[in-house]
């Protein structure tokens, strides 16, 4: 489990999995969560721009991420 604190309310997905270094470009990002590989909250995310907030678990690529 990796740990990410935002300084804002919220991070938009695919800026989160770019943040965490995840992915390497936005382009990368928005492909991985429109092909379904990105779930938000134990439920598959189809949104790039969903709204992830502190408290929120995201899981890509084996990887799961807590925003702080």
């Amino acid at each position: 489990m990796e740990k990410v604190s935002i300084n804002g309310e919220y991070i938009k997905l695919d800026s989160l999995l770019k943040l965490a270094g995840l992915v390497y470009t936005g382009g990368q990002a928005k492909m991985e969560i429109l092909d379904g590989n990105v779930s938000v909250n134990g439920e598959v995310c189809l949104m790039r721009g969903k709204k992830i907030r502190r408290g929120d678990t995201v899981l890509f690529d084996g990887v799961e991420i807590v925003i702080e």
